[in-house]
């Protein structure tokens, strides 16, 4: 009877875990698809690495979902049993609130698993290949995140550049037009249009990379004045600015977990407790999550799903500001994020042996009257 109890529970649990987790890994994808498709028409981003980078940063969006979907998978989950009477029938058959939450942390405590092994191994390596490829994005130059067939803005629309067809090394565009508009001037009206029949990518000595356009015409001009001046050139040298590199990692998030252990540096520290809180989080969830499932059968399905998602982004909120007072040197590194879990702890305990603490002395006060 007890594993056939505690099976139903684990599937009731995990059903609404899979389905939290589902829904909203799909949303933090799609935004950050969002994001680097921009980038990509930007020029900032080869869109060529686009499916790379998202699928290296699900790991680090599944050790934050993980322990939020089990947190609502506890409480959806069980705010059933207790709707549908449920819950009163399991008592009856002799199962107490503290089996009642050993049968939940059971399955938790493999979660827990789960989500040290994303937090202090996958997440960190998944990052570091992010570094890798966004390092490599920087030392490419804006042609060669060109998109052929559309217009893209570099450097905050002081260039445009289109090219109608692109070679597949990326070196040789045909049917160039560029417009620069000169920062120097006052007015930052001034104008220089380039148009060349076909371009090519070139190298030279110490790593300037130049683009050498042939067949084509230079137009120097203001709008709003009439005088134009243009130039037609055989063969034009365009030297090619560093590209803005893309902020995306910091260096803490990609180093080995092992790396952090032992380290005496504030960045580190504060990482490495980012790291643990994450896995640590989910036995405090779980003892918060069973007293916030308990509601009255003619009480609404979800009528604490709101205070228990606000105390999630409450918690996450405090490890992170607490994680960076320790970054800063702000905070002790041996008080920490501890606090923030201990403060939690003690509040799920409170919750959890509120509601047997009102049942004992309601039959202390019955028994004495």
């Amino acid at each position: 009877m007890p594993f056939i109890i505690f099976r139903y529970l684990t599937v009731q649990m995990l059903k609404v875990l899979f389905a939290v987790t589902s829904v909203v890994l799909l949303i933090l994808i799609s935004g950050r698809l969002i994001s680097y498709l921009s980038m990509a028409a930007s020029g900032l981003f080869n869109i060529d690495f686009l499916l790379q980078v998202v699928g290296y940063r699900i790991p680090e969006f599944l050790m934050m979902i993980i322990p939020l979907g089990l947190f609502l998978g506890i409480i959806i989950s069980y705010s059933r049993l207790y709707i549908d009477n449920e819950m009163t029938v399991l008592s009856a058959c002799g199962v107490s609130p503290n089996q009642l939450l050993a049968m939940t942390m059971i399955p938790a405590i493999g979660v827990m698993f789960v989500v040290a092994y994303l937090s202090l191994y996958l997440a960190p390596t998944s990052t570091r290949h992010v570094e890798i490829i966004l390092s490599n994005q920087d030392s490419l130059t804006e042609f060669e995140v060109m998109v052929p067939g559309r217009f893209q803005e570099i450097d905050g629309g002081s260039r445009t550049t289109y090219s109608e067809t692109l070679s597949k090394d990326k070196r040789i565009m045909r049917n160039i037009f560029i417009a620069n508009r000169d920062k120097d001037s006052e007015s930052f009206n001034s104008i220089t249009l380039i148009l060349a029949d076909y371009a090519k990518m070139e190298t030279r000595e110490g790593g300037t990379r130049y683009l050498l356009l042939h067949n084509g015409y230079r137009h120097d001009l203001t709008p709003g004045q009439a005088e134009v001046r243009s130039t037609e050139y055989k063969t034009y040298g365009l030297e090619i600015p560093s590209r803005q590199a893309i902020e995306e990692v910091n260096k803490e998030q990609a180093l080995p977990t092992v790396t952090l252990v032992g380290s005496n540096l504030a960045s580190h520290i504060g990482e490495l407790q980012w790291r643990l809180s994450l896995p640590l989080s989910i036995p405090i969830l779980v003892l918060l999550a069973i007293p916030l499932a308990r509601i009255n059968p003619r009480q609404e399905r979800y009528v604490k799903l709101l205070p228990a998602l606000l105390l999630y982004v409450l918690y996450i909120m405090l490890l992170i500001s607490f994680r960076e007072a320790v970054i800063d040197d702000r905070l002790s590194s041996a008080l920490g994020v501890w606090w923030v879990h201990i403060g939690y702890l003690l509040l799920g305990a409170v919750l959890y042996g509120y509601e047997p603490l009102k049942i004992i002395l309601a039959r202390r006060r019955v028994a004495g009257g």
